[in-house]
Parts: C-alpha cells; sequence; structure tokens
C-alpha cells in the first residue's frame, strides 16, 4: 500500500524509529495512467514551489524551489511517498528531484513540498512529466531519399517540433504538431523535409506542452541518400543584394521525367523532391503547400493534347500528398465525370458535363473546397478566316468540390464566351479556344478571377462561394473593359499571358496583379497589327516577354502600368512563367522558356535591379516559387 493511502486510512502516525510525526493525512494524489487526465499542480498554505510544471527524460534531475513564508522546515514527497523511491524518482532534503531511471511508458510525477509541522494544511505540488526518448526513422527507410520520421509520445496536452541542421547548433525548423488528444497527450509524428543529399544531419524533438513545460530530446543523426536525378540550378547574385530567404519550389515540365516537383536552397541544392510514376504524357503542373502541411498538384497531360486521353494508364488526376509523397486523397477524372453525372449540375444547354483533362492549376480556397480547371470540348461552328467549318472548340470548364470531393458548383466559357473571337490557335482541325491557365480567389468579394491565355484575357466570375451566377464581371486585357494608363495601348497589354497573382494584400476596388506576358501573338499598332511568334525562335523584335504589374480600378475600370520588366535580354518566354511580389516587396519572376532554358530572377521592388538569379540550362520551369520553407507558417 501506498505511504500516501496509510495516511488516509490512519490519519496520525508516528514513526518511532525516525522521529518523524505527520498529523493527519496529506492529499492522496491520484497518477492517471497513459491515456488519463494528467494532474494539475496545487498550493495550500504558504508554500510556493517552483517551477509548478517540468518536462524530463528518465535519470534526469531538476532542481526545485520551494519557500514557506513562516520559515518552517520543508519536507519533500514524491508521490506522496516522502523522498521518493526508484519506481517515481526520488527528491533531496533540498528538493533536488532525479526522475526514475527506468520507465517503461510516459508518466506524470507530482513532487510535493509540504511544511514539516502541518503537512495537509501546508503544500505546494509540482508536476513532472517523464518523456521518453522519441525514435527517428532514417532515409531510405522512410521511403523518401531526404525526408526522416520522428515519432515521440506526450503524457500531456502539448506540440512538438523538430529541430535539424548539420551540426548540433541546428538551424532549421519543422512546424508545431500537436498531440493526438488535446486533453490526455499522446502520439505526436513529424516528417522532417529540408535536408541535402548525401549529408549527416542532426535532429533533436523540441516539446511544448501546454502547461508551459519544455523538453528537448536526445540528438539523433540521419544521413540523407541521394536525390533523384533534377535539372541543374545554376544560382547567381548579380546585384550584390540580399535574397528574400527561404527555398525556392520549381515545376520543372520539360524534358519530361518523374520527379518534376523539386525544392533547394537559395544556393541550388536539393533539398526535397516529388516524384510520380507515369506515362510521357504526365506532366505535374503547379504544386503549392496546404494549411495541413501537405502538398496540392495535378499530374495530366497537356490540354491541347487531347488525343493523350485515350493512352493507357494516362494519370489525369488531382492529387494531396505528404512529405514523404504518399497520397492522402486524391481525385482522377473518371471520378469526377462520374460524380458531375450523378450531380445535378448542367451546363447552359442542360447537358451533362463530360470533361477532358485537369490542366494547369488547381485552386485552394479558404474553406477547404478545391477550384478545378479542366477541359472541356464542344463541335461548334467556327468562322475559320473567313471559312465556317465545324469543328472541336476545346474551352475550359471550373469545377467547385467540397472537401468531400463533391462537385457543388460548375461554371463554363461556352455559356458566357463568343467562340467566334479566337485571337490565336484555332484552326480548321482543331480549336484550342480558350486555354485558361491560372485561377485566383478574390478573398474580398469571394469571386474569381480566370486567366484565359488564348483570349489574352483575365476574367472576373461572379462566384461567391458557389452561390454567384457565373456571370463576367469584368475583362481585364486587349479588347476587354478596361483602359490602360501609362503605357501603350494595344502593345502593352499582356499576350498569351500566365502565372498572375495578386500584388496588394486587398483583391477588390483599387488592386495590383503581376503576370508573366508572354507575347506570342501581340499586338501592334497599325500596319503591323499582330505578331505571331515562333516558339523555337522568334523570327522578329516583337518576340519578347514581360512582367508587367497593373493596378486594377475596377470603379473608374482603369489599369495603370506600375512596372513594366523587360529583361535586357530578349528573354522570349512563348510559355509558361509567373510573377510573385515576395515578403521583401522584392518581385520574382519566371521566364519560363526562352532559348536554352529558364531563367528565374528576384527584382529590387522598382524593377530595376536582379538581386538574385536561377537558370536551368535546357529545363522549363512552368512556374517556380519563392516559399518561406515547407512548413505552413515557418520561415527558414
Amino acid at each position: 500500500m501506498r505511504f500516501g493511502s496509510l495516511l488516509g486510512l490512519f490519519g496520525l502516525l508516528f514513526f518511532a524509529g525516525c522521529g518523524f510525526w505527520v498529523q493527519g493525512p496529506l492529499p492522496i494524489v491520484t497518477i492517471p495512467p497513459p491515456g488519463g487526465q494528467p494532474p494539475t499542480a496545487t498550493q495550500n498554505g504558504t508554500i510556493t514551489i517552483t517551477p509548478q510544471y517540468i518536462a524530463l527524460a528518465p535519470g534526469q534531475s531538476f532542481q526545485f524551489t520551494a519557500t514557506s513564508s513562516t520559515g518552517g522546515a520543508i519536507a519533500w514527497f514524491v508521490n506522496n511517498v516522502p523522498g521518493g523511491n526508484a519506481t517515481v524518482g526520488t527528491v533531496s532534503t533540498t528538493g533536488n528531484y532525479t526522475a526514475p531511471a527506468t520507465v517503461s511508458q510516459v508518466e506524470n510525477i507530482q513532487v510535493t513540498a509540504a511544511l514539516a509541522s502541518a503537512p495537509l494544511q501546508d503544500n505546494a505540488t509540482a508536476v513532472v512529466a517523464i518523456i521518453l526518448p522519441g525514435t527517428t526513422l532514417c532515409p531510405p527507410l522512410t521511403g523518401h531519399p531526404l525526408v526522416a520520421v520522428y515519432t515521440t509520445y506526450l503524457p500531456a496536452p502539448g506540440k512538438v517540433s523538430v529541430e535539424f541542421g548539420t551540426t548540433t547548433n541546428y538551424g532549421f525548423n519543422t512546424w508545431q504538431q500537436p498531440a493526438s488528444s488535446s486533453t490526455t497527450g499522446g502520439q505526436v509524428t513529424l516528417e522532417v523535409a529540408g535536408m541535402k543529399g548525401n549529408t549527416t544531419y542532426h535532429l533533436r524533438g523540441q516539446v511544448v506542452l501546454n502547461n508551459g513545460a519544455t523538453f528537448n530530446d536526445a540528438d539523433f543523426t540521419c544521413t540523407t541518400g541521394t536525390p533523384p536525378t533534377t535539372a541543374a540550378f545554376q544560382i547567381t547574385n548579380p546585384g550584390g543584394g540580399t535574397p528574400q530567404p527561404g527555398i525556392e519550389m520549381w515545376n520543372t515540365l520539360f524534358p519530361h521525367a518523374d520527379t518534376e516537383a523539386v525544392a533547394t536552397d537559395l544556393q541550388g541544392n536539393v533539398i526535397w523532391t516529388y516524384s510520380f510514376q507515369g506515362t510521357q504524357a504526365d506532366l505535374l503542373q503547379g504544386i503549392q503547400l496546404l494549411p495541413n502541411g501537405h502538398f496540392l498538384t495535378l499530374i495530366s497531360y497537356l490540354s491541347s493534347n487531347e488525343s493523350a486521353g485515350a493512352q493507357p494508364g494516362v494519370i489525369n488526376e488531382i492529387r494531396e500528398v505528404d512529405l514523404l509523397g504518399a497520397t492522402i486523397r486524391s481525385l482522377n477524372m473518371d471520378q469526377l465525370n462520374q460524380k458531375l453525372a450523378a450531380s445535378s449540375l448542367r451546363d447552359g444547354t442542360g447537358n451533362v458535363y463530360q470533361l477532358g483533362s485537369f490542366h494547369h492549376n488547381v485552386l485552394a480556397l479558404p474553406n477547404g473546397h478545391w477550384i478545378l480547371l479542366a477541359t472541356y470540348t464542344k463541335t461548334e461552328s467556327v468562322d475559320i478566316k473567313g471559312q465556317v467549318v465545324s469543328v472541336p472548340v476545346i474551352g475550359d470548364a471550373l469545377v467547385d468540390v467540397d472537401q468531400n470531393l463533391t462537385p457543388v458548383w460548375a461554371w463554363n466559357t461556352f455559356d458566357h464566351l463568343d467562340v467566334e473571337r479566337h485571337p490565336m490557335n484555332c484552326g480548321t482541325a482543331s480549336c484550342d479556344w480558350t486555354h485558361s491557365n491560372d485561377m485566383l480567389y478574390s478573398s474580398d468579394d469571394h469571386n474569381l478571377l480566370l486567366s484565359m491565355r488564348h483570349q489574352n484575357w483575365i476574367i472576373k466570375i461572379e462566384y461567391l462561394d458557389g452561390a454567384g451566377s457565373g456571370k463576367i464581371l469584368w475583362h481585364l486585357g486587349y479588347q476587354g473593359d478596361f483602359k490602360l494608363i501609362g503605357a501603350t495601348d494595344p502593345t502593352d497589354w499582356f499576350y498569351a499571358q500566365h502565372g498572375m497573382n495578386f500584388f496588394t494584400p486587398n483583391t477588390t476596388g483599387v488592386f495590383r496583379i503581376g503576370l508573366m506576358d508572354n507575347g506570342n501573338d501581340r499586338t501592334f499598332p497599325p500596319p503591323i497589327g499582330q505578331v505571331l511568334c515562333s516558339p523555337a525562335a522568334p523570327s522578329s523584335p516583337s518576340c519578347y516577354s514581360t512582367m508587367p504589374l497593373l493596378e486594377i480600378n475596377e470603379s473608374a475600370m482603369t489599369a495603370t502600368m506600375i512596372t513594366h520588366y523587360v529583361p535586357p535580354d530578349n528573354y522570349f518566354s512563348f510559355f509558361g512563367g509567373n510573377a510573385d511580389l515576395l515578403g521583401n516587396n522584392d518581385l520574382e519572376v519566371d521566364f519560363c522558356a526562352p532559348q536554352g532554358g529558364s531563367i528565374v530572377q528576384e527584382l529590387n521592388p522598382q524593377a530595376t535591379s536582379v538581386i538574385w538569379q536561377g537558370n536551368t540550362a535546357g529545363a522549363y520551369q512552368f512556374h517556380v516559387n519563392r516559399m518561406p520553407s515547407l512548413y505552413p507558417g515557418v520561415q527558414w
């Protein structure tokens, strides 16, 4: 029977052998088993114990401080045992507690300082969380050459992160993840990513319990493996400035490989990759970090290559993946078409949606929904250079799927645009009519922006979080609804564009948008008119790509050119690319496909100096994004 239980039974005890009197019982402390509610610190009378919560590994010691305002002698107990024992740990007469050397499971221990003359009325209790060493699974056992897995178990509610680096100074952190139970603690498992290949790293778990106690686990080491073959990243610092900290996420579209998502540090060292097994037609198109720490991407064939959809084994799928590359959930086109057929969603003529390929982008919304972009093809009579022909017209559809991947809203280009407006890539055999390639969600008014490459337009769609009519609120670009200010109309509008982003926190009223203006079919004032540029070798000085930054005024219907970056060398990028505003107000632009390979530049806010540049000779980077780290809310 425990000491505290004996006191509770007999009340007044006299230990003649040691001359120790206890007047009345100490409070009986119940230490819950793992999974039970953790105990709380208590204080009764004049005794104060500091701190009230700590966390230790087996065998570790900690010096508690206890004081009594009356100045009386203090006696120490561990789980009601005077001085403790080997099972619960020992405490000295001065309050130095040593956790038990052998612990079979995580547990919570109570250390009590009591006034020796009146322990029942005058005592204070601290809680010690005993945390067993975590376990680390190193590459390649994790299934990824650059990712380790750390697991620990908490005896109380709290959060865990892992710090890692090539020395015990560490330097990098994962994000914090909570224990499996918000009331009792439990297991925490973290995927540790951001390490270079063929390098030995030190890793250490860091625990912060909800009661304020902190704990650093023992140091572990892992040696990473060899990353898969990727593009070669050549990094320079032409302007000599300091780039925005973080990592670079590259989306290599060509040459074709199964490793098309690659993260590097700002020196070009590969620190993470995502690989997939697909056909030669399958391309990874865009990758973005979700709030839950997973990545959202799509793998499919080119939207203009509809025949690729008939190839056996083609993927055509939206995927949410973790840092190990495991698919958490997915939706392929066959599944979506089945769900659309079973839904009440129809196009403007009452037809069931049967879509072709996912392409270019998937948009994650704040409410957990995804907006999917897919081809929607109809046979239409179209005037092609004075000849009316019946031709398959490749348009686009947007589909809103909820958290269960169920379609709840749909929109298509045929219901809202004129098929007779086809500035480029519309022929008598097939008409790649709209070729939309990017979407933005306006958080201010809950509508959608859609970038339509083959219309040279960005349009705003009344979405209203799935309650909107789908009507087009405005068209931005050449022959659209806005007046171009501070630039030459029509030359300085964007053409065959990619990769738009908001450049202001607000997204309605007066706001800014930046993008990659590829310029494939740029229109000039007469007598030049429209110039169609060759992808392989631009034959005219009229073929060039730029990064415009436009300030949009929705009330005045004006688009004012704020910055119009035209690189000193003619980087004509016939497809791909993007533009973004970085945290330090620098601008980042990806010239995806000039001759020789991609050129990615970080520019100063005025776009007058190149701060950082990354080149991938012979490889095209569809989109490139500067990210704080591989974890939400963590800056490296």
